[in-house]
């Protein structure tokens, strides 16, 4: 399984499973990012960190350390 964080720029990809446990779990599924959910990668920044994806209908960034707690297909 791929994680958000290795996903390129310009890819929609469908989130599969959030890894993380407890507090960054409940993070990650409070700024909507949950099972199903489509989630269009944007920028990802020189070093990889942040990660901007467009969710829901809002732009979102994520550290890359959060982004690897999200499995996409």
């Amino acid at each position: 399984m791929a994680t958000l964080d290795t996903i390129a720029p310009g890819a929609t990809v469908t989130v599969t499973k959030l890894s993380g446990q407890g507090a960054v779990k409940r993070r990650l599924m409070d700024m909507g990012l949950t099972k199903g959910t489509e989630v269009f990668v944007r920028k990802v920044a020189p070093l990889g960190d942040p990660v901007e994806v467009t969710i829901r209908g809002y732009e979102l960034s994520l550290r890359k350390a959060e982004a690897e707690h999200v499995e996409v297909a």
